[in-house]
């Protein structure tokens, strides 16, 4: 029989669907296969036809020139400008502002044919240094209140390019969805005293079923109520609500979580596309005691339809304490 589940966070409900529980062979997908062959403007050699770059992590050579292991540049087509002053107003009960904010891709490599998952975990941990040290830049702008750093790998997951990169939206308003994710860890804490993602580390550990791997400083597991059939959330042991406050320690040690988790989707979905969110507080927030900072993965299974655009009820053919066998028992080489 289906299962309804609530986010424990959010209260959003779930359908787990048990009784159609469909195995990682069961999906319709395409797998992610980068095939080359084009003009690449992110590849080594072709800096020049991008935006100056306003990081990068080199070997040798000057600003805009080969020789980099990662680098960061502004999106040639942002969604949001940093020029200009953040002007509101108002149309009768409507509120608009200007577009201001800041659009960046993080390119993760020079090699165009180089996955996220294929990578070492030297070159995963700098990657996520560059995000660390772009929102704390960024952070100095107080016209900005939250900066969203994603991945889209795939076609099917929003990539327009298949060169490996993230990117980073700095905007000046904290989204909707963050500030009811918000709203629900700061419930529970007034209610309990405790950070729920705190208590939700300490449950999944000791129960171990949704448990996909687990280290000194991150757990990750298939949440009790996940929205997409193998989705994985990384939380980290140690409570911080911002993940630029991640320390030296826990870097390296997420990027080897990170590379683990991939190249277990790479293994059991046959290298699906996903799309990959920081979750972390807004930037003018202090250290928050209610609320926690993590990732998100959603591999590109399942679609939504009306059911889901209508109630924003989920149905995930895929209950996690399966999703969570699969991926914990995938053997690499």
């Amino acid at each position: 029989m289906p299962e309804l589940r609530k986010d424990p966070v959010t209260g959003r409900w779930v359908i787990i669907a048990t009784d159609r529980a469909r195995r990682p062979s069961d999906f319709v997908r395409d797998p992610v296969t980068i095939v080359g062959g084009r003009f690449c403007p992110f590849c080594a050699g072709n800096e020049s036809k991008t935006p100056p770059e306003v990081l990068a992590y080199r070997d040798h050579g000057e600003a805009n020139s080969p020789g980099w292991q990662v680098r960061v540049i502004p999106n040639k087509f942002p969604a949001l400008r940093v020029e200009g002053e953040l002007d509101r107003a108002g149309e009768g009960i409507y509120d608009k502002m200007n577009g201001i904010g800041a659009h960046e891709v993080i390119i993760e490599s020079p090699d165009h044919f180089l996955t996220t998952a294929n990578m070492t975990e030297r070159q995963i941990e700098q990657v996520l240094w560059a995000c660390r040290a772009r929102i704390l830049d960024l952070k100095q702008d107080i016209r900005l209140q939250y900066i969203l750093v994603f991945k889209n790998h795939g076609e099917a997951a929003g990539a327009s390019l298949e060169h490996s990169h993230a990117q980073l939206v700095a905007m000046p308003v904290v989204p909707k969805g963050i500030y009811e994710e918000m709203e629900g860890a700061r419930r529970y804490f007034e209610f309990r005293d405790r950070c729920i993602y705190c208590d939700m580390v300490r449950q999944e550990a000791a129960d171990g079923d949704r448990v996909i791997l687990e280290t000194d400083h991150f757990l990750a597991i298939s949440p009790y109520a996940p929205r997409f059939p193998f989705e994985t959330w990384i939380l980290p042991r140690r409570h911080g609500s911002h993940f630029e406050a991640a320390s030296e320690r826990e870097i390296p040690n997420l990027a080897w979580v990170l590379r683990m988790i991939l190249r277990k989707m790479d293994k059991v979905l046959e290298r699906p596309a996903y799309n990959l969110v920081v979750h972390s507080a807004p930037l003018r927030q202090r250290e928050l005691d209610h609320y926690h900072w993590h990732i998100e993965i959603i591999p590109k299974l399942s679609k939504i339809a009306g059911l889901e655009w209508g109630t924003e009820l989920y149905i995930n053919p895929t209950p996690p304490e399966e999703a969570a066998q699969f991926l914990r028992e995938a053997g690499l080489l």
